[in-house]
């Protein structure tokens, strides 16, 4: 999927390879909101095979989807949608979209809206009724951000750290 709507340059939207890890790993550790790295240190951290494993896992499931956005040929943006069946509300299947990053440079120039429609359109097509996605409660700006695309803070979310 391209799509050039409100983003200077097209933003091309496709399912994420082996190759893309450690770029997509190093966006995620820009964008922690605990700990942010700085990209340098960010590519290093990309590198850690840790990453190749989660992505053989990831991508074995047919219930995840890791998707990148590309400009210019680099990866500028990431996130993942996983197909949740369930019993409530008559069955509905939900879609949890997680691990949304996007280049701190190029924040606010359209490519998480454009991520975010990509991820409504891919979860229509894979049946999904109801989408959702939780954000670190220090985030201000994304939260915004996801209100003004028309998801509502609906509930309190909880963790807790198995390991």
């Amino acid at each position: 999927m391209t799509t050039g709507a409100g983003v200077s340059d097209a933003v091309d939207l496709r399912e994420a390879t082996a190759a893309d890890v450690p770029r997509i790993a190093a966006l995620i550790a820009m964008g922690d909101a605990k700990k942010p790295m700085d990209a340098a240190t960010a590519e290093a951290e990309g590198h850690h095979p840790a990453y190749a494993e989660a992505f053989r896992r990831v991508s074995a499931s047919e219930a995840n989807h890791l998707f990148v956005a590309e400009q210019g040929g680099r990866i500028v943006g990431t996130y993942q949608l996983t197909v949740l069946p369930g019993i409530a509300e008559r069955g509905r299947t939900r879609g949890k979209i997680e691990s949304v990053h996007v280049d701190p440079a190029l924040r606010g120039s359209g490519i998480g809206a454009a991520m975010m429609r990509h991820a409504i359109v891919t979860a229509r097509e894979k049946g999904i009724g109801l989408v959702e996605l939780s954000s670190n409660k220090s985030r201000t700006d994304a939260h915004r951000f996801y209100e003004r695309l028309g998801f509502a803070k609906s509930h309190e979310g909880f963790k807790m750290a198995l390991d």
